[in-house]
């Protein structure tokens, strides 16, 4: 773990999302050092299922050190964080060091302030346990994850640096390598666990594409005896299976293990399968010939775009335009692979 230096101390910390996990992880970090928090979340009364709320969050930052000043904050409302700044201002006399989710406009806002103020965006190599990934991951997800703890002090690690340090995108465990941090097994549920790579970054292996061997045929699809023939498809959907077929490898299944279904509406729908389990991988129309560990539902015009990399499908999870039953975990595997299929779709 990264050791506490007390140059946060008297510095004031705005954080969105600190009544529980990771905002509230950092807001500890900042107040061992004795620093001002202002603690920016939605919750202000206790949920059934989610502990924490910014009340409790800010005695826990006063017996760690630090000050806290708990404001209701939806970041979608932009009265909310006026009025949320105001009241920071007013307690502390200003803030010093913000952290906000989602980091878009880093590059932007880095150019916009440089020499004012510096804008990075952090973000973990693993799975981070929280709450959040509880509830999506299943039961048994925690022992693939990296405690809150990680972040908390790779955040820690760029408060420490100047306004000069501006403009980048880190990775958790890349900084803190570079403060001296070489023992990691600390900061994991379950240490010496395989771990979860984060959704957002391209942790699988790289897949070699295969040449078809005559352009314009489509490729046979590899039959299961215990299947009924394959209806004849054809259109956007159809092609879509046919170049994640051309892409698959001993290596890619190797990695994945998984079975996936997909309940398509709209033209050219219906069901449809990816099998990463049998030797070589599969696709097809119908249901795979063994039970699928993740089922997806979704349009036919979300599924073309989201694995042509024009809709991510946690967008398209989080807006309700793709449903997910089964392993979550598995799920993210898949995501990943899109993500490498982009350029051939």
């Amino acid at each position: 773990m990264l050791p506490n230096t007390g140059k946060l101390a008297g510095c004031t910390v705005f954080i969105t999302g600190a009544s529980r996990g990771i905002g509230k992880a950092i807001a500890l970090k900042a107040a061992k050092d004795g620093a001002n928090i202002v603690i920016a979340a939605k919750t202000a009364q206790a949920h059934p299922k989610l502990a924490g709320t910014i009340y409790s969050a800010a005695e826990e930052i006063k017996a760690a050190g630090g000050k806290a000043l708990p404001c209701v904050v939806d970041v979608r409302d932009e009265q909310q964080i006026s009025s949320a700044v105001e009241k920071a201002v007013e307690k502390f006399g200003a803030y010093t060091i913000a952290k906000y989710g989602m980091s878009m406009c880093v590059l932007g806002m880095a150019e916009e302030f440089k020499g004012e103020i510096a804008v990075n965006a952090l973000w973990p190599k693993t799975a981070i346990y929280t709450a959040a990934m509880d509830m999506l991951g299943g039961s048994g997800i925690e022992s693939q994850c990296r405690k809150v703890d990680i972040i908390a002090d790779a955040a820690y690690c760029i408060f420490k640096k100047p306004k000069s340090f501006t403009g980048n995108f880190i990775i958790d465990e890349n900084i803190l390598k570079e403060e001296g941090i070489k023992n990691f097994d600390v900061y994991a549920i379950t240490p010496g666990h395989p771990l979860l790579p984060d959704f957002f970054l391209d942790e699988q292996p790289v897949i070699v594409t295969k040449e078809p061997a005559t352009h314009g045929a489509l490729p046979e699809l590899k039959e299961e005896e215990a299947q009924p023939p394959p209806k004849p498809r054809s259109g956007a959907v159809e092609g879509t299976f046919r170049i994640v077929k051309d892409s698959l490898s001993d290596d890619i299944v190797k990695a994945t293990q998984a079975i996936y279904q997909f309940e398509l509406s709209g033209e050219d729908g219906g069901t449809w399968f990816l099998d990463l389990k049998s030797k070589g991988g599969n696709v097809g129309y119908g249901e795979p010939s063994d039970r699928a560990d993740v089922v997806m539902s979704m349009s036919t015009d979300d599924f073309v775009k989201m694995f042509s990399g024009k809709l991510k499908p946690t967008i398209a999870f989080m807006s309700g335009r793709l449903k997910i039953k089964g392993n979550m975990a598995l799920a993210i595997k898949l995501e990943k692979l899109m993500n490498q299929m982009n350029a051939r779709l």
